[in-house]
């Protein structure tokens, strides 16, 4: 593209001004009725929207990054750009930030959550892309591993199938995007809730959020988030803990925890952070 034509674009579009990040959790459709892709592609401004993708969770990120280039393409961006980050350093340059300035929508894709932060947690580049986030000056998404980050803390890995216990988890830093959730994807698919409840037990000041493939939680500025896609998003909620027997018992001993709530939702039920209760669907 030259940079006239470049130019044009950037002089068209609109700033975003509606605080979106979407948390997806692994295996969107990507062929059929691209709901949540969609969703993602019209809040970052439709045929506007300036498309950022960072792949770099990702062990092939020119595969990865061209399979969505070529989604938000056929679906009418205006411009897309790459952000094929390989090295710690890059997050870094300021460069790369003056390019986030044009972008009214970053797609973070899945891969490997541990290599993801690696690459960019803490980076002038990171926290360019949460500050306008935060303001509405962009949309932001992430699937699977890009999801995983989400939040000041992260599952990074464990199993499943287990009753919850500590060995069951690892956890590690995450982006701080959304800081008060605790996120696990691929959930139901992989079943996770035990991994979930682990991790809880180790952050109880966090809400745990799992979330099914071709499933997202949408965040909205308002404290709130919504359920988009096929599958279901669980809720654990521990503000009303009353006891847990996790800081004293061994990594592989089954945890003890009392009066969790939990809630499943599916599209178009809405959930609020700050008051820890199911709210209103929108309109």
């Amino acid at each position: 593209m030259q940079q006239s034509e470049t130019l044009l674009i950037e002089e068209r579009m609109t700033p975003v001004k509606n605080p979106s990040v979407l948390v997806i959790g692994g295996a969107e459709d990507k062929v059929q009725g691209r709901e949540i892709l969609s969703a993602f592609f019209e809040r970052s401004g439709g045929s506007q929207a300036h498309i950022a993708i960072i792949p770099c969770a990702s062990r092939e990120p020119e595969a990865t990054a061209e399979r969505y280039r070529r989604i938000f393409y056929d679906m009418g961006a205006a411009a897309i750009d790459v952000l094929d980050i390989r090295e710690r350093s890059q997050g870094e340059d300021a460069d790369w930030e003056k390019q986030i300035d044009h972008c009214t929508g970053v797609f973070m894709t899945g891969g490997d959550q541990l290599r993801l932060c690696g690459l960019v947690a803490d980076t002038p580049l990171i926290e360019q892309i949460r500050r306008r986030a935060q303001l509405g000056d962009l949309t932001l998404a992430g699937t699977s591993a890009g999801a995983a980050a989400m939040g000041e803390y992260m599952i990074a890995g464990g199993g499943s199938g287990e009753s919850p216990n500590r060995a069951l988890v690892d956890m590690s830093t995450g982006l701080g995007i959304i800081p008060e959730v605790v996120v696990d994807q691929h959930f139901h698919n992989r079943n996770r809730m035990a991994r979930l409840i682990s991790a809880i037990a180790i952050q109880p000041d966090r809400i745990g959020i799992g979330i099914d493939e071709d499933t997202c939680a949408l965040f909205t500025g308002d404290g709130c988030f919504s359920v988009l896609g096929k599958g279901a998003v669980t809720v654990i909620d521990s503000s009303q803990m009353t006891y847990t027997n996790q800081p004293i018992v061994s990594a592989t001993d089954p945890v003890s925890v009392h009066n969790l709530k939990v809630h499943i939702m599916v599209h178009g039920d809405r959930y609020d952070l700050r008051h820890h209760r199911i709210a209103a669907p929108m309109g």
